[in-house]
């Protein structure tokens, strides 16, 4: 048997999904969360007697004529894999919207129920829906429900089943039978006169409402940005400089740092242990891995208030704040989605540019989504932000700050070297704000948290071995004492020329770096590592071992250049996926590691300057590299709008 599920964005489509699934999947309030369909079986307490039921989360749509990609995914799988049922999720707050693509649904001629939806809202505005009217005017069963509480699911599940048993289309395809000749215009007269009949509203619509109220000063076009960023900064400091940081403090310099490599190192001398083999396990794979799993609570309570500024709604805010400021760069509000999904895993947030329409905006915005901060890059932020600067809150934030900056020139940029036009549109729904659910918060926390220990014991965990046996042994598969003769010194020096103009010199900040294209917390790990046998100090420890190796300037330049080059294998492969070309993945690739270099030498040359007043590694080559990236602009802008020209007189 199966059930797909049908609904506008923001009609809490995916909540009710998660409630009666038990998945956890990413709960958002604007469309392209769901970029494709989500399957799952239901929950052996919503079965009533069947014994297996696929429930198929569908995109959220607001109808299924195939414009966009959501449209066509939605369409497609109702007309081709023909599902038992259509449960249509609607949004009782804001009926006359949703019941567009409840019309179209009723005319597939597929057996359908209607999930009334937010309740909880109705209550609060005072309005009421006639439910028994409205069904009669349908003619298909309507079960008022709330997906948050789970109030009503029983009841809408068990009415789910009983009509996919039934096998009988019924009432929905006498429905379709009047309403097919329908168009846009006598539809949406058809939706009035049913919400009409059937609502009975309480509330003068003239009456400002809570959320307009706030919406006044959180969305407004000046304080909306300058208001974001201190919620970010509250956030952050939250996090990272306060619950989060203290017990990410204790795990890294205790129990880490002292503990457990204490009583491995006293079990393995015990019962007689290789001293190599010991070294990998304490040093390699308690130490590396350690060193990762220490941030763990940090980044815990920063995804628990993340989750927590999504559910009351004050995201959807901010995407319309920024669409104000991306249209100005070729862009739309349809890419800030993309980049606040990103600031999870830049995966997923790669993934949501295909809901994007314009290929051109759709490529802009793969390029730029992954400059955003994500939970990878979090555990580099907190170790740099310990050890450089432990008593200041504004380094987390300020990575934020820098990603909008970064994003918006690069954007500009973008636009004057590949002819780029915008012609997309964004249409975005702003939700009531709620008293967010603590539940789903937890729910999301807990869920982020066993996806970073799964990486942290799978991909970082192989990693950290290979780095461990790459730093121990020679080309000639010799055990070292020095590690500047060891493989991974090599492999380093390769490339430590190129971090000179950056003010870095030295074999292990290379490695370090390209350890962080497979996954970005191995730039962790790997510090850790490499610097075990060099202090008993825990890394994260002020002034301890990593302090030795960079100053607070190109501690925080090496920090950008982390967080802005290409991001891991993971995200470039989903970055291939979405371009659909192999040249503008390589166009896309060596503008982010431009970004990343060019940023980090500005932060090291003219940082030193300013906090040390004299000229810091590497200036002179520095110069030389200003100067030719300079001149490669000026020259592909050139050749931008020659191209340009050539275009104009084509048309």
């Amino acid at each position: 048997m199966k059930i797909a599920l049908a609904g506008n964005p923001n009609s809490g489509k995916t909540t009710l999904f998660n409630a009666i699934t038990g998945k956890t999947e990413y709960v958002g309030n604007w469309p392209g969360v769901t970029v494709e369909k989500k399957e799952a079986n239901l929950k052996r307490k919503y079965l009533f007697g069947a014994h297996a039921v696929r429930v198929v989360d569908l995109p959220g749509v607001y109808s299924i004529s195939p414009f966009t990609s959501e449209e066509a995914i939605t369409r497609d799988f109702i007309m081709a894999e023909a599902p038992d049922v259509i449960l249509n999720i609607v949004d009782g707050a804001n009926l006359s919207r949703s019941l567009f693509l409840t019309s179209q649904l009723l005319e597939l001629g597929v057996p359908m129920i209607i999930a009334l939806n937010k309740e909880d809202v109705l209550g609060k505005r005072g309005d009421q829906v006639d439910v028994a009217a409205l069904s009669k005017a349908l003619n298909c069963s309507v079960i008022p429900t709330t997906a948050t509480s789970q109030k009503g699911l029983l009841n809408l599940m068990e009415k789910v089943i009983e009509l996919a048993e039934s096998g009988k289309q019924g009432t929905a395809q006498s429905a379709s039978k009047s309403q097919a000749v329908l168009d846009d215009i006598s539809r949406q007269a058809m939706i009035d006169e049913v919400v009409k009949a059937s609502v009975v509203k309480k509330r003068d619509a003239r009456q400002l409402s809570f959320s307009d109220k706030v919406d006044r000063v959180v969305a407004h076009k000046i304080w909306g940005l300058p208001i974001f960023f201190l919620v970010m900064w509250a956030v952050y400091s939250f996090s990272i400089s306060g619950l989060g940081g203290a017990m990410s403090a204790y795990l890294n310099d205790t129990v880490f740092g002292e503990i457990i490599p204490d009583a491995a190192n006293g079990f393995f001398e015990g019962i007689g242990v290789s001293p190599i083999l010991q070294s990998l396990i304490v040093n390699g794979i308690i130490g590396g891995v350690g060193a990762v799993i220490g941030f763990l609570p940090l980044i815990m309570i920063l995804f628990f208030c993340l989750a927590l500024l999504e559910d009351s709604g004050y995201m959807s805010r901010v995407a319309l704040v920024m669409d104000r400021y991306f249209k100005k760069i070729g862009l739309s509000g349809k890419s800030i989605i993309p980049m606040i999904v990103g600031s999870g895993c830049s995966v997923p947030g790669v993934m949501a540019t295909r809901t994007i329409e314009d290929v051109n905006e759709k490529r802009m915005t793969t390029i730029l989504t992954p400059f955003v901060p994500c939970g990878a890059k979090l555990p580099i932020i907190a170790l740099f932000s310990a050890v450089f600067f432990p008593n200041a809150s504004w380094v987390g934030p300020s990575m934020y700050i820098l990603a909008i900056g970064v994003i918006i020139l690069g954007g500009l940029l973008l636009k004057k070297l590949f002819v780029w036009e915008n012609t997309s549109y964004f249409i975005l729904e702003l939700p009531e704000y709620k008293v967010p659910s603590l539940k789903h918060a937890f729910i999301q926390m807990i869920d982020k948290a066993k996806a970073f220990i799964r990486k942290a014991t799978t991909i970082i965990l192989v990693m950290n071995t290979l780095i461990w046996f790459m730093q121990a042994y020679s080309w000639s598969l010799q055990p070292v004492q020095d590690q500047s003769m060891s493989i991974l010194a090599s492999v380093g020096s390769a490339l430590a020329p190129l971090m000179i103009p950056l003010g870095i010199v030295g074999w292990q900040f290379a490695a370090a770096a390209i350890t962080g294209f497979v996954a970005k917390e191995n730039v962790v790990s790997t510090f850790a590592i490499l610097l075990a046998a060099a202090s008993e100090q825990a890394l994260a420890v002020p002034g301890g071992p990593l302090s030795q190796l960079f100053n607070p300037v190109t501690a925080y330049a090496y920090l950008a250049f982390n967080l802005f080059s290409p991001p891991c294998f993971a995200a470039i492969s989903a970055m291939n996926s979405e371009m659909g070309s192999k040249k503008w993945l390589f166009r896309g690739l060596g503008f982010q590691l431009s970004v990343g270099y060019l940023l980090a030498m500005v932060i090291t040359q003219v940082g030193t300057i300013i906090v040390y007043k004299q000229f810091a590694v590497g200036f002179i080559p520095s110069i030389f590299v200003a100067l030719g990236a300079a001149l490669g602009v000026v020259l592909m802008i050139r050749h931008s709008e020659q191209k340009r020209l050539k275009l104009a007189e084509v048309k």
